[in-house]
């Protein structure tokens, strides 16, 4: 039977109802809806959990271990672990010989400075336009690549009598000297190869900073007649200032905890053992873990207090580059 009908006489006429699509149907209001841009506040902590599950488990655990080992006299093999609260502690401070190491970390400060010095100076110059850039921020990069037992091996053979370092200098004249045996040179000759080694990476943030300045600056210089030196002393050095502050944090802290050169090339011997070293041999040469951990407390306390102390007295200034 058809859907449409004729209206009859009398009755006016109506145009057929007929049902919509159920597709065309409008949804049922299903509540107030969100306004744009907002996201839910739990939207980043499921991305978030695998890598702070891995930093709790290998940093802040570790140290919480390292802490109660601190006080108790374990051995690193016994089960049982007596608590002798600050003992150690105390045996640390009421023996100055303990902390006579640090004065070995002077050279290595000494060295950072320089390194850093060094590294500066190849980053402003690597970020002009010269020719083969590229290569030297390679050759000057690839010491940091190399694994430091490496390293140690092949400048054990560079500081040795008669070595690579005997035999360039003899040609000039100079006799040749115990490198590594002597503890007036030890200090120097290993800060030398830290300096050696780890330059790579402050070039690396330098120039990463540098290149992030904006050009337009280069060129307001440049119409002012500044010189490069000018343009470093007002222009690179203001921008890069966070930086070189991190640069600064980072030298000290490696500083104070250097270990694997001077424990691959000298042990520790001649006047060169650092406080690292020392707590290596209290653990496992001396079997006294609780001591050793004592020790690994302290040294990560003047860590902290001294990068305290340099963002207290060298605060970070807002650099507005425009």
């Amino acid at each position: 039977m058809s859907a449409f009908r004729v209206a009859g006489p009398g009755v006016p006429h109506q145009e057929p109802q007929v049902a919509p699509p159920r597709h065309w149907r409008r949804p049922p209001p299903a509540g107030r809806p969100r306004a744009a841009g907002t996201r839910r506040w739990y939207t980043p902590w499921p991305y978030l959990l695998a890598p702070l599950a891995l930093l709790v488990l290998f940093t802040y655990v570790p140290v919480v271990d390292m802490f109660v080992y601190s006080l108790t006299d374990w051995d690193g093999f016994s089960p049982v672990r007596n608590f002798v609260g600050a003992g150690n502690y105390v045996d640390l401070f009421t023996r100055p010989r303990f902390f006579q190491v640090l004065t070995v970390s002077l050279f290595y400060l000494a060295g950072s400075a320089v390194q850093m010095a060094v590294a500066l100076y190849f980053a402003t110059v690597l970020s002009f336009d010269i020719r083969f850039r590229n290569l030297f921020k390679g050759i000057l990069f690839f010491p940091y690549l190399i694994n430091g037992v490496a390293v140690g091996f092949v400048f054990l053979y560079f500081f040795q009598p008669g070595g690579t370092l005997d035999t360039v200098l003899g040609a000039f004249g100079v006799e040749p000297r115990l490198w590594l045996g002597d503890p007036d040179l030890v200090n120097t000759s290993l800060a030398g190869v830290s300096v050696w080694r780890f330059m790579g990476l402050n070039l690396v943030l330098f120039i990463g900073a540098i290149q992030s300045i904006p050009p337009q600056l280069y060129e307001a210089a440049s119409l002012d007649g500044a010189s490069r030196w000018q343009q470093f002393r007002f222009v690179i050095a203001p921008s890069i200032k966070p930086i070189i502050s991190l640069s600064a944090i980072l030298a000290i802290s490696g500083a104070l905890s250097v270990f694997e050169i001077p424990f691959i090339m000298t042990g520790g011997s001649n006047n060169s053992e650092t406080f690292v070293i020392q707590t290596i041999k209290l653990a496992f040469n001396f079997n006294k873990v609780g001591l050793a951990s004592a020790a690994a407390v302290v040294l990560l306390a003047i860590v902290l207090l001294v990068t305290w102390l340099q963002r207290l007295l060298v605060p970070d200034e807002r650099v507005e580059q425009s």
